[in-house]
């Protein structure tokens, strides 16, 4: 598997895994769905499980009250963009 596409797959298994999402599966979750509001749903408390996740797993520290880290958050494939910008190897 490419590495775009398997961290592609490892966000979307972060993301059902963090926020227990038992009805969706990876397949799911579309590149360039919206994460928040009419795309999975996601809210602002799931925003800040995600953000810690992220930390965790990834090493990236966000700023919740950013206006760049709601960009980072609306779909996916952001979120992607993100990780592979800012990860620790």
């Amino acid at each position: 598997m490419h590495e775009t596409q398997q961290l592609s797959l490892d966000l979307k298994r972060l993301i059902i895994e963090t926020l227990e999402l038992e009805d969706i599966t990876p397949e799911d979750i579309e590149e360039q769905a919206p994460l928040f509001g009419e795309g999975l749903g996601l809210d602002s408390i799931d925003a800040l499980e995600l953000g810690l996740a992220l930390q965790k797993r990834y090493g990236i520290k966000l700023d919740a009250e950013s206006e760049e880290t709601r960009r980072h958050f609306a779909s996916l494939a952001a979120l992607q963009s993100l990780v592979e910008a800012r990860r620790v190897a």
